[in-house]
């Protein structure tokens, strides 16, 4: 990838606009997290019901505690499992918009094992890991059929890894005393139980 196309990438966040990068399991859609018009045009592109919330991608732990609070269970899955195909919900901090969380008081988050979008996030800081689709259809695992879904005005910077098509990821409630698997996906349900059960 060209150091140019993630400066230009880093610029358009900065700028208010929106980005797709690749993640370890599909395309993301890229938005500020801390600009709510940017997060606002996430949902109007999408055509995804603002009572929906977006999860967020961070690079590192720091950056994902100073957004979440993280428990010793938490803890134990981050350190096992991210950067990877897990996605944890924990409790917003107050930083986090509520238009990015539907008013919920609830927040999404992963930290993708891919370096373009790690390199990205540590130089910007937290940005929207929706996938980037129309909602409630399969997002493609090309840029090109990514292209055709939007306007030419509604996405800033396409960076293009080839093709992705990685098995999503495990979601898992973190946010109060003890876990729930919401969704099994390419970490095992009993993966993550034993993780905490070993700690």
């Amino acid at each position: 990838m060209d150091k140019l196309d993630l400066s230009k990438a880093i610029t358009s966040l900065l700028n208010g606009k929106l980005i797709v990068y690749p993640t370890d399991t599909l395309y993301g859609l890229g938005a500020d997290i801390f600009n709510e018009e940017a997060v606002k045009k996430v949902f109007k592109i999408k055509k995804r019901p603002f009572e929906n919330p977006l999860p967020i991608a961070v690079s590192d732990f720091e950056m994902l505690n100073k957004i979440a609070i993280v428990d010793r269970n938490s803890a134990t899955l981050i350190k096992k499992f991210l950067p990877g195909k897990l996605t944890l919900i924990l409790t917003k901090k107050d930083i986090i918009p509520d238009v990015v969380t539907g008013g919920n008081k609830k927040v999404a988050v992963r930290i993708p094992d891919n370096k373009i979008a790690l390199e990205i996030i540590s130089h910007f800081g937290p940005v929207t890991a929706t996938s980037a689709n129309i909602h409630g259809t399969k997002t493609p695992g090309f840029i090109n059929d990514i292209r055709m879904q939007f306007s030419s005005e509604d996405i800033a910077v396409y960076l293009d890894s080839g093709q992705l098509e990685g098995q999503p990821s495990t979601i898992v409630d973190s946010s109060e005393e003890g876990i729930s698997v919401i969704r099994e996906g390419a970490i095992k349900k009993g993966e993550i139980l034993d993780a905490i059960k070993d700690e």
